[in-house]
């Protein structure tokens, strides 16, 4: 008959878990890493040679794979570590938002981008939030309301009063589980992730009404 592990042991056994799954990934990215490095190589030697178009494109086709599959591993570890952040001054949440909208619109996607006509500035770590505000905008394409009358994604930013900025992402579809925390796959994992970098910025983050919100102190 099994004993039943405290409460102490129970969390350390699950530390120890997640220490070891850890390492994993990283050995797995490291894995892939050397994968793409050989797939890169007979590439060159494909393009060197006379061969099929369709050789070319299948090796294409594969480093994409291991550039994405490599990107996931690393989400995977940076949620895993504690968010160490850089913050300078001068971090244009605005425009940074209406070029995220931009860029993802460059790959036939419906996401609009609301402003405002004023500039909201706070101190941030530039590259990661950047990288959340990112991957927030992604996970709310893929929770899209679909069907007769979706507008597709609207994201608003503005600023309440001289502390706060709120980002909006509306025009998700009703869902049952919160998807910012359900770590259902990568995205959601991504989605994670971005909420904890908000949460040690000071902000926070909710899905809400069929929405992603979005709070960022602009002071402090």
């Amino acid at each position: 008959m099994k004993t039943a592990m405290s409460r102490p042991e129970e969390t350390e056994r699950l530390q120890d878990l997640g220490r070891a799954s850890m390492q994993i990934v990283h050995d797995l990215k490291n894995q892939l890493n050397g994968l793409k490095l050989y797939a890169t190589f007979l590439r060159r030697r494909i393009e060197k040679t006379e061969r099929p178009g369709d050789e070319q494109e299948t090796i294409g086709k594969l480093i994409t794979g291991l550039d994405r599959a490599a990107e996931d591993l690393s989400a995977l570890v940076r949620y895993a570590q504690p968010v160490d952040l850089k913050k300078q001054p001068g971090f244009e949440v605005d425009k940074v938002m209406s070029s995220i909208c931009s860029n993802l619109n460059d790959t036939n996607t419906q996401i609009a981008c609301d402003a405002g006509s004023g500039s909201v500035q706070g101190s941030f770590d530039h590259f990661k939030l950047t990288d959340a505000l990112k991957w927030l905008s992604i996970g709310a394409l893929k929770y899209r309301q679909t069907g007769d009358g979706a507008d597709g994604i609207t994201v608003k930013v503005a600023q309440t009063d001289t502390e706060r900025a709120v980002v909006e992402w509306s025009g998700l579809r009703k869902l049952d589980q919160d998807p910012l925390h359900s770590f259902a796959g990568v995205d959601e994992v991504k989605m994670a992730l971005a909420a904890k970098i908000i949460d040690a910025h000071g902000g926070s983050t909710e899905f809400t009404d069929r929405k992603f919100v979005v709070v960022l102190p602009l002071s402090g």
